[in-house]
């Protein structure tokens, strides 16, 4: 496996990519929340995937270096063993790691990650595994439409940290019909198995998902916003006082297990993406992928473009993104640096509007940084809205 242990890089991180995104859209189910692009029922195509994809790849021209790679789904896990090994062939073909101490990251789900995938993940230079859990109670897997039983995520844990040196568990609260008692039942189950990092996500209703539909129908009645919130603060006090640092607001890390790569993302710095519906951000511009299986296959295949939209943010709105987005971490917004990166001043882009927020006591301000207080972090996205309103 090949590393580049001097400097890679010329230029700024929110400029050229440190990092990369890889989608593999393949499940063997459409889960009723979900809005990500996905492909059920269609395996046979997955040869054809992975092909197209290499000649996505094959668009750098040359390899690149990152500092860290999440490969996302779908389900990552669903290939076969002799397609995992091709994926990771191919990628670290054309992204070359800067050093040892790289973040290789993957998705995966309980019903399909073995442990024959595990040791070839590894192999390929996956250090870090997140697992679909989102639940331990089986009537809350059967609400969010999971194909996994409780039963199966230990075995899953298990396999993982044989092979790789971070297990991270994604948790869903506020499921309809979940009571306080089965988010604490989540809480201690996930405990049990010491994972390095642990998410965890109030339940959204993606408009045009069958549970949004379910919805809309009043066949299925959300919790109260209350009752969401109370089930949040309970996770950020039960996972703080057990060690893990409260890092991004849905996110919990023990020392050293941050996730590298959603940093970047967090810091609104750039990074590559690939594959059927990816995201990326390279010298400023922001670009989608078609969401359509079938459609990428053929593009890439016929020599075309697999971009669904692009944008370029100009100066001051790509500021008022990156002050948003690295509000959500317990870092907040550094000033300097948000000067460097942006080329705005902090306190004049959002002035009175700041100070309003932090006099409320839902922002703290030491001189040199700007956080989302403990109170602050149960509203963010209202605080976020709030600041946004500086541009009028």
């Amino acid at each position: 496996m090949k590393f580049l242990e001097s400097g890679p890089f010329s230029a700024p991180p929110w400029i050229e990519p440190r990092t990369a995104y890889i989608h593999i859209p393949f499940c063997a189910h459409h889960c009723g929340y979900c809005d990500f692009a996905v492909a059920v029922g269609q395996d046979h195509l997955a040869d054809l995937y992975l092909e197209a994809l290499e000649l996505e790849l094959q668009s750098l021209k040359q390899p690149r270096p990152v500092e860290s790679l999440f490969i996302g789904g779908g389900t990552p896990s669903h290939l076969s063993e002799q397609q995992l090994q091709r994926l990771m062939s191919m990628l670290n073909r054309w992204l070359i790691r800067t050093s040892s101490r790289a973040e290789y990251s993957t998705e995966a789900n309980p019903e399909s990650l073995t442990e024959e995938k595990c040791a070839i993940l590894a192999a390929g230079g996956i250090t870090r595994i997140s697992l679909g859990v989102q639940s331990f109670q089986n009537h809350l897997l059967r609400s969010l439409d999971r194909q996994h039983q409780g039963s199966d995520i230990a075995l899953s844990v298990a396999n993982a940290r044989k092979h790789v040196r971070s297990v991270s568990l994604d948790l869903i609260f506020a499921a309809p019909g979940a009571t306080p008692q089965d988010w604490r039942g989540d809480l201690e189950q996930a405990l049990a198995l010491q994972p390095d990092h642990l998410s965890t996500y109030g339940l959204t209703y993606e408009k045009g998902t069958p549970l949004w539909k379910q919805r809309e129908r009043g066949t299925v009645l959300p919790l109260a916003e209350d009752a969401e919130l109370a089930m949040y603060e309970s996770a950020i006090q039960i996972l703080e006082s057990q060690g893990y640092e409260h890092y991004e607001i849905s996110n919990f890390a023990k020392p050293g297990h941050r996730c590298q790569h959603n940093e970047r993302y967090w810091a609104n710095e750039a990074y590559y993406g690939f594959g059927v519906g990816a995201a990326r951000y390279v010298q400023g511009h922001r670009q989608l992928n078609t969401r359509n299986t079938n459609e990428y296959i053929r593009r890439m295949f016929a020599g075309e473009s697999p971009l669904f939209q692009t944008e370029y943010l100009e100066g001051i709105e790509r500021a008022f993104e990156t002050m948003a987005i690295q509000l959500r971490r317990m870092e907040g917004i550094d000033r300097s640096r948000f000067l460097l990166q942006s080329g705005y001043e902090l306190d004049v882009l959002a002035g009175t509007r700041l100070r309003n927020l932090i006099q409320q006591e839902l922002l703290s301000d030491n001189g040199l940084s700007v956080q989302l207080t403990r109170r602050g972090k149960a509203l963010a996205d209202g605080v976020i809205e709030d600041l946004l309103k500086a541009k009028a």
